[in-house]
Order: C-alpha cells, then structure tokens, then sequence
C-alpha cells in the first residue's frame, strides 16, 4: 500500500520501507506474528503490537534482522483515512504474480491514489506519476470507468483539459464531485493548477486534522515510556 506498491504500478519510487494493510482479526494477527518471527522483526518506536491501536488508525513498525531483509521496515495498518474497509480493499486489489509463482496483493490504484493523500510532500508528485502512468497505459482504449478515475484523480493539468474536451458527458457526471474540472472545460491551464493546489491543500488539512487526537495519543504513550523508565 505504499512505495513497493508505486513500483509495480510504474511510477517507480525507490523504498526500503514496506507498507501493508491487514485485517486486524485473531487468526490474521496470528498469521502475521509468525511472518515477522520469520523475519526476525521487532516492533520499534511506538505504538506497541496490538490490536487495539491499529484498530484506532495508528500504523504499527517494525524493522527486520533476517539477513535477506536486513534493516528493512515494515509498517502495518488496517484502516487509512479516506479509505473504505479492508474487505472492500480486498475485492478491489490487483494481483500479480512473478516469474517463480510468488504472488503480490496491491492496492488498488485508485484506493492507492487515497491513501497517498497525505501531508507528506513527495506524496503528492506521486499521485501525479501513478495517474499519468495509468492515463498513458490505457489511453489510447480506456474504458468509461478508466476515464472517470483519470477525471476524479488526474493531477495534470493537461490530462484534464484534454479529457474534458474528450469525454464532455463523463465529464458533467463527475464534476458535481471535483469542481475544479469546470476550470478543464474552458481549457485554461493556469486556471486548473491554481484548483489542483488548493485541492491539494484541502486534502493535507484534512489529513492533519485525522492524525491529530492519534498525535497526541502517541505523545501520551511516549511521555508514559520515559517515566517508567525513569522509576
């Protein structure tokens, strides 16, 4: 669900760090437990391994000691701002499977795309390249709902002009949800990155303003582990 995902789809993003999205239930956390024995993996920094703080949105790390994975960290959640519950994640996920038979479950692109909506800065030149990869795969024989995820997501000023020119009635039918695609119609670039940039603004507050009681829960739990050791 992050960097090794962008890498797969094509918008390439060089990562040591691997990030996956889990259901939280008794027999998956067991499951997971031995994965990261088998990895030898220890839970670092804070929240601790439990169940409890997943469910409530904290990502859980790890970083591994198994010498094919040394040093890598794993960070695992089971619900994303933004993001529909896992099950719906799940029945929605690209699957692929590599020349020895291993086989990866993605995100899919556009729930990627969501959970890539953060306050992060390189987040956002990367929702950029996994949509233009996409548009560029498919374009030349996209499908309506191909272009409907190029309409909602594009961050391209280019891509939505011409979309917009393209497809005028799949355009009307998304515009009620991304306002700045009346700005497409009238073909001013300008006008449509001054949108794209407040749209991205509204999406780190929004994304601030989640992570905040998680925050401060965090700082709780650190302030509780300095002075436990200090007794």
């Amino acid at each position: 669900m992050g960097g090794q995902a962008c890498v797969f789809y094509g918008a390439a993003e060089f990562s040591r760090d691997c990030d996956i999205v889990i259901p939280a239930n008794h027999d998956n956390l067991q499951r997971l437990e031995g994965a990261l024995k088998e990895l030898q993996a220890e839970c670092i920094a804070i929240p601790p391994f439990d169940p409890e703080y997943l469910e409530r949105g904290h990502a859980v790390h790890f970083r591994c000691h198994h010498t094919d994975a040394m040093g890598m960290r794993l960070d695992v959640m089971t619900r994303m701002r933004g993001c529909d519950e896992f099950a719906v994640l799940w029945e929605r996920r690209l699957s692929l499977e590599d020349a020895d038979g291993a086989t990866y479950e993605l995100l899919g692109i556009e729930d990627l795309v969501m959970a890539k909506k953060t306050q992060q800065d390189k987040d956002w030149p990367m929702i950029r390249r996994l949509v233009d990869a996409h548009y560029e795969e498919f374009r030349d024989s996209p499908n309506e709902d191909q272009i409907r995820f190029w309409l909602r997501e594009s961050r391209t000023p280019e891509v939505l002009i011409r979309l917009a020119s393209s497809h005028p009635v799949l355009l009307r039918e998304v515009l009620a949800r991304r306002k700045l695609l009346g700005e497409a119609l009238s073909g001013s670039r300008s006008a449509v990155q001054q949108e794209l940039t407040r749209e991205e603004l509204a999406e780190r507050e929004a994304d601030e303003t989640y992570w905040q009681p998680l925050k401060r829960e965090l700082e709780q739990l650190r302030f509780k582990r300095r002075t436990s050791k200090q007794d």
